[in-house]
């Protein structure tokens, strides 16, 4: 497989993981990388490594009692670069959810800004930046309330 396709499978690693639950599984993608919730943000919005990028979730995803959240990530748009061992890539998401309370809709759409290094021959992520586009009802997602 080309490092494009490694690279975009990540991605959608990442979507996947988030709407089953499995926090372990998305932390693991940050093994050797980080999640900047801003751009230029403080340190206190920098998750860095298995164990922060966990905890971030941990503290900020609701679950249900499936063990999910009840949503569906879905990246788009993706656009993928790769030089020799590095590479970067940008993309679309749109996040869905659904609960007994709140019917099936959109809940936040933005974009992403990630670039990804080699480590013994597997790609991982470096750093993803969070951009928020458009927020709806995060009640049912969010255990708090994002700025606005």
């Amino acid at each position: 497989m080309d490092a494009a396709r490694e690279i975009e499978n990540l991605l959608y690693a990442y979507a996947e993981r988030i709407d089953l639950g499995d926090f372990d599984g998305v932390a693991n993608l940050f093994a050797h990388g980080r999640i900047c919730g801003v751009e230029n943000g403080p340190p206190e919005t920098v998750f860095e490594g298995r164990d922060r990028v966990r905890t971030m979730y941990e503290k900020s995803t609701r679950l249900y009692p499936e063990g999910t959240p009840r949503t569906k990530h879905v990246t788009t748009n993706a656009q993928v670069f790769v030089d020799g061992e590095t590479g970067a890539a940008r993309s679309y998401y749109t996040v869905f959810q659904a609960t007994a309370e709140l019917p099936l809709q959109p809940i936040i759409n933005g974009h992403y800004h990630d670039t990804f290094h080699l480590v013994e021959g597997v790609w991982w992520f470096d750093t993803r930046i969070m951009f928020v586009d458009q927020v709806g009802d995060l009640s049912h997602h969010l255990k708090y309330t994002l700025p606005t």
